[in-house]
């Protein structure tokens, strides 16, 4: 931490205020692991002047090295882009390798990759609910939200063999069937959880002092939020339309019934409110599915080494954070000539 007048010459900090602002640098950090993210923050008092974010410290060529891999084995290198949307982001390589070779996916698959992302979904969502509040000064919150996302984690690890870098979308499906005990197990989880969700509201969403440290703060307007290509619960908190599910429906949604949320307040209560409710539609989306999986098989047939024909291609999927999407660029061979990863977290971060 360094008060002002050491580091007035520093390029590019704007013109601070010599008596009473603080420049204090944040990071490189990430909670538990590696620095991904570095801020510069101008302080006065308690009050966030300006906010310098340094990005791309996580970068580590996934890109390029996708290049060398099978349009099989690609596909898992994306679970590390975001551990917390790890089958989301799956999903979405895999339907791009599926519209190259266009595959057929059998209806019991599809249903249960709509499962499996909506609990990943929850599950990415009770992390930052209980991490958020832990951050503003609630610490009961966490415990709670880690209670439930156990619950999901262990239905994960019953039928996919992890808990958090699945590998379970495979082109064409998913690897194995779910476990015999998964639907008893999702429908134990979806009671629990209606009754608990309503706690979430109780602990935070109804506290005064919570209110009062989101409301206001981080104003990110419906313009600004598309000229930073925003997408996901940042950009439908300033009131964008976005959802990819709803725009560009994949595998059964267009047969769900499920809303957008959109708030148009476009700062940290509306962005917070999104993600709240977007828990409940996730909820709601499960339970529709849980009792109508279709019978069948879960993985179309498929050769051992797939050859993309010539051409490009793209495919996008709603994660937790927003658009993910996939671009691949083939020469017919076994590996892409080139692919290109449109992840939402580096526009949402850049804003």
């Amino acid at each position: 931490m360094y008060r002002e007048t050491e580091i007035l010459k520093q390029p590019g900090l704007g013109t601070p205020d010599v008596f009473g602002d603080m420049i204090i640098n944040v990071g490189p950090q990430h909670p538990a692991t590696h620095g991904v993210l570095h801020l510069v923050i101008t302080l006065n008092g308690e009050t966030i002047k300006k906010v310098d974010p340094h990005l791309g410290y996580i970068h580590r060529s996934i890109e390029k090295m996708c290049e060398s891999l099978s349009f099989r084995q690609f596909i898992y290198v994306t679970s590390k882009m975001d551990y917390l949307s790890s089958h989301i982001n799956n999903h979405g390589c895999c339907l791009c390798v599926e519209k190259g070779m266009q595959i057929e996916i059998p209806p019991r698959a599809q249903v249960i990759r709509v499962l499996m992302d909506e609990l990943t979904r929850l599950a990415s969502h009770q992390l930052w609910w209980g991490a958020g509040a832990m951050d503003i000064g609630a610490l009961t919150p966490f415990f709670h939200a880690f209670r439930e996302r156990e619950m999901i984690n262990d239905i994960m690890e019953e039928s996919c063999g992890t808990r958090l870098t699945m590998n379970y979308m495979v082109p064409g499906g998913v690897m194995v069937d779910v476990h015999s005990n998964f639907q008893r197990r999702v429908k134990e989880f979806i009671a629990h959880f209606k009754k608990k969700i309503d706690e979430y509201d109780e602990l935070l969403t109804g506290n005064v002092i919570f209110q009062n440290r989101v409301k206001g703060v981080g104003y990110l307007s419906k313009e600004d939020a598309i000229s930073y290509g925003c997408t996901g619960p940042t950009a439908r908190g300033s009131g964008v339309s976005c959802d990819i599910r709803k725009l560009f429906p994949y595998e059964v949604y267009s047969k769900l019934r499920f809303d957008e949320i959109i708030e148009t307040g476009g700062d940290c209560w509306s962005r917070y409110l999104v993600r709240m409710k977007e828990m409940r539609q996730s909820l709601s989306i499960v339970e529709q599915l849980i009792d109508n999986i279709p019978e069948g098989d879960v993985q179309a047939k498929t050769k051992a080494v797939l050859k993309l024909p010539k051409g490009e291609y793209y495919s996008r999927v709603e994660t937790a954070r927003g658009e993910f999407g996939v671009y691949i660029v083939s020469e017919g061979g076994t590996t892409p000539y080139r692919i290109k990863f449109r992840s939402p977290g580096f526009s949402n971060l850049s804003q």
